[in-house]
Order: C-alpha cells, then sequence, then structure tokens
C-alpha cells in the first residue's frame, strides 16, 4: 500500500501510531490557523492527536497524484492532494491535504487547506483548546481570538 493510501486508512480510522512510520524526523505540516509550520515528527503527531479528536464525521472525497514544488528547499517532490469533508464544533468544513514524498516515501511536508473562513475559525480555537489540554501549548493571552502560533 502507497503512502498515501496507509495515510488515508490511518486518519479515516482514527489510528494515530499508523501514522508514526509515514512521516520523516524532520517533518513539516503548514496549517491554515498558524502562520510558521510544526515542525518535527513529534510536534506534528501530537497535532495529529489533537486533530483526530477533534474532526466530527471526517471522510475523504477523492485524491489527484503528481509533483509540486516543496517549501523547504524548493526541489520538486512526488505528491498527492486528499480532498476531504468534516465537520468541527458544528462548522462544515472542505479542505484539502497536500502531502509531499521524500525518496524513500515518507510525507517530507503536509500542507492544510480548508474552508469557509467560519470553519478556519472553529478549527482554530478547537486546535488550540486540544493543544493547551495536551500540555503542548500555552492558553493563548486573547480569548477572542483563536491564533495558534
Amino acid at each position: 500500500m502507497e503512502t498515501a493510501e496507509r495515510f488515508r486508512d490511518a486518519v479515516e480510522k482514527g489510528e494515530l501510531a499508523a501514522l508514526e512510520d509515514l512521516f520523516t524526523e524532520d517533518i513539516r505540516l503548514y496549517s491554515p490557523v498558524k502562520f510558521t509550520p510544526f515542525e518535527g515528527k513529534s510536534m506534528v503527531l501530537g497535532l495529529f492527536g489533537v486533530l483526530l479528536r477533534t474532526f466530527e464525521d471526517f471522510r475523504y472525497i477523492g485524491n489527484f497524484e503528481g509533483t509540486a514544488e516543496t517549501s523547504a528547499d524548493g526541489e520538486e517532490a512526488q505528491s498527492e492532494i486528499l480532498l476531504f469533508r468534516a465537520t468541527v464544533n458544528g462548522k462544515e468544513i472542505h479542505g484539502i491535504d497536500l502531502l509531499q514524498f521524500d525518496e524513500a516515501g515518507r510525507v517530507k511536508e503536509f500542507t492544510v487547506m480548508v474552508r469557509p473562513q467560519s470553519a478556519v475559525q472553529a478549527l482554530g480555537q478547537a486546535v488550540l483548546a486540544g493543544l493547551v489540554a495536551d500540555g503542548a501549548r500555552a492558553p493563548a493571552r486573547d480569548p477572542a481570538g483563536p491564533t495558534v502560533g
């Protein structure tokens, strides 16, 4: 089974441990709610732990394969886009996961894009609350904003 298929299967089943072997040690995850990427396998797995608890009715609905330039080094990498739908705190989310692979087929860069804006805000608030609950992040100083970084 290819990395993207194994990733999709693990996420849809909520199996965090199955993701560990799919990521490079220096993976970067670009989030729609944080300007700087989450970096490193440990940090990204911690984030996925929160995401797997946060999303309701998560399902992938399609995929596209090809190549794309990575943000980290500007080199072209084998890539796959997975389209998804989910709900967070009553807000329906439409999104894509862009997975970019290293030479060994592991995910080295991961970009998430979601819409609409109200869903981005709901996701940001839920992720921040989950990271705080897990002790991975200090509480935000501004209780009115969903800032995650």
